[in-house]
């Protein structure tokens, strides 16, 4: 049985999940996956889908899919535990670490699904640019194809974005944290 002060702990903690797991709503994740996270993220020992079921309150079932969408991100790790055949697992703690991976997962997803679709109708925008009986539809493709041009330069420009932020380069331009402005 919890004390008071382990039940103010605990309700302090609950209030942290609780708003991760509604930030993680704002990025598409779903809020029972931000309160497995979060229940991992306050955990000191590693643990099992058993442990994790119980804390949550979910099936067994959506915790293995919640733990193997946040595995796809890093923002859990499966890790060994000597004497042990259950598999455990442990929240990466730096939440930067965590926006970085998965928004750079999220822009090569992004990339990709543009590109396929780049890749295929733009040969049919250039065939009906160039040989269309109709000149509106002539005229139609020969901008959609200026448009795929720009879709492009943005795919370029995100997987720029990607990269720099994977690489860490980013942080030459945007501090992971700003210098005290009284130091001079």
């Amino acid at each position: 049985m919890m004390n008071r002060e382990e039940e103010k702990l605990q309700e302090a903690r609950d209030i942290v999940i609780s708003a991760v797991a509604q930030a993680m709503v704002i990025y598409g994740v779903t809020p029972s996956v931000g309160r497995i996270y979060g229940v991992l993220y306050f955990a000191r020992e590693p643990m099992t889908l058993d442990e994790l079921k119980d804390e949550v309150a979910m099936s067994k079932a959506s915790v293995s899919n919640g733990i193997r969408e946040l595995m796809e991100t890093e923002m859990v790790t499966k890790v060994w535990k000597k004497g042990e055949r259950k598999d455990h697992f442990i929240a990466e703690k730096d939440f930067l670490q965590n926006f970085i991976n998965f928004f750079v997962k999220m822009l090569r997803l992004e990339r990709s699904l543009i590109a396929k679709a780049t890749d295929q109708t733009e040969p049919v925008f250039e065939d009906l640019a160039q040989n269309s009986e109709s000149e509106s539809v002539r005229e139609n493709a020969a901008r959609d194809l200026e448009l795929m041009d720009d879709a492009k330069g943005y795919l370029d420009w995100i997987m720029t974005l990607a990269n720099q932020m994977e690489s860490g380069e980013i942080f030459t331009y945007l501090p992971k944290e700003k210098e005290d402005q009284n130091d001079n």
